[in-house]
């Protein structure tokens, strides 16, 4: 199956790893890309020098394409940007902001950029900034979310823009990967499934709080401070809830919400800390419950996708004759 993203930036699958803050280092992204995908540094707000680190990492496990996620609000984002440059990165992403103070200098040094959209008026902006493709983030997915599910979110984007569109959120299986390309992306993007792959380095008490989570238990949290953020179930969560509601009630700021959201993240993936830290995953990890190799879930995705379609079209086949 190739596709324009397969072509565009020479992979096997058209799968790309989600370049989740923390999860997502030298060594998830190297072995996605060493089996076929799109491996993703997640830059978050680490500095260029723990980016340098992932960077040599990838390069060192594989000589095939990976890319770059730049958090654009990280006070670091101009130096990761001077690193892919330098580095010969052939692929950004990016979220949380605006790429088009950098897209001269980065199409100037050779690299491709794809920035995660939550609506189609942002979409529609990015490509007149000249990016590469889009991805479009439905609010099913874990972490920092928009309001849109990636049912209506795809389907609206692939029909708004004239670039290739990616869909990610609420995807970690064939079906699911086959539900979103026939919505017309070009390829999918798959975050949760990727956490407790066995070469993810998220502590196993985050991952196995990924592999027991049902279809419920997943909360967004911060919405009335204006930066959503999905997670599973868990003490903080509580704490987020009760602490909206003071700062509905007048009594509470924005400031002491965000408090608490500060490094709970890395508390969680680095430390293990599954109770007060932020264990952010997508909705679909009520489907995800074994720990397999990176390579083992690319194929999965990919050749289960490829069954999914074809058992359709012989069925409406049949249907049309």
């Amino acid at each position: 199956m190739k596709t324009s993203i397969t072509e565009l930036l020479n992979i096997k699958y058209p799968i790309f790893q989600g370049g989740m803050a923390w999860v997502a280092d030298g060594d998830l992204a190297g072995a996605v890309s060493n089996a076929g995908g799109l491996g993703i540094i997640g830059g978050g707000n680490a500095p260029k020098e723990v980016v340098k680190a992932n960077i040599d990492k990838v390069k060192s496990i594989t000589d095939k394409p990976f890319g770059v996620n730049i958090m654009l609000l990280s006070p670091f984002a101009d130096d990761i940007v001077d690193l892919v440059i330098e580095e010969g990165v052939k692929v950004v992403t990016t979220g949380a902001g605006n790429p088009g103070k950098y897209m001269d200098r980065l199409h100037a040094a050779g690299i491709i950029v794809i920035p995660v959209v939550p609506s189609v008026a942002l979409a529609k902006r990015m490509e007149k900034l000249g990016v590469d493709a889009i991805i479009a983030e439905g609010m099913e997915a874990g972490g920092h979310i928009g309001k849109l599910t990636t049912m209506t979110l795809v389907r609206q984007v692939v029909d708004a823009v004239n670039i290739p569109v990616i869909g990610a959120g609420g995807i970690a299986d064939g079906h699911g990967a086959a539900a979103v390309f026939m919505l017309g992306a070009e390829a999918v993007q798959v975050g949760t499934r990727f956490v407790v792959a066995k070469e993810s380095n998220a502590h196993p008490a985050f991952k196995e709080k990924v592999l027991k989570a049902k279809d419920i238990d997943t909360v967004v949290s911060a919405s009335v401070v204006g930066h959503p953020v999905r997670a599973i179930k868990n003490k903080l969560s509580t704490a987020y809830s009760q602490a909206e509601k003071d700062f509905l009630a007048g009594k509470k700021t924005v400031e002491e919400i965000e408090e608490l959201g500060a490094g709970a993240l890395r508390n969680a993936v680095v430390d293990g800390d599954v109770v007060n830290g932020s264990v952010m995953a997508g909705q679909i990890a009520g489907l995800v419950n074994k720990e397999e190799t990176c390579e083992e879930i690319l194929k999965d995705i990919y050749y289960g996708a490829a069954q999914v379609i074809r058992q359709e079209a012989d069925r409406w086949a049949d249907v049309s004759q």
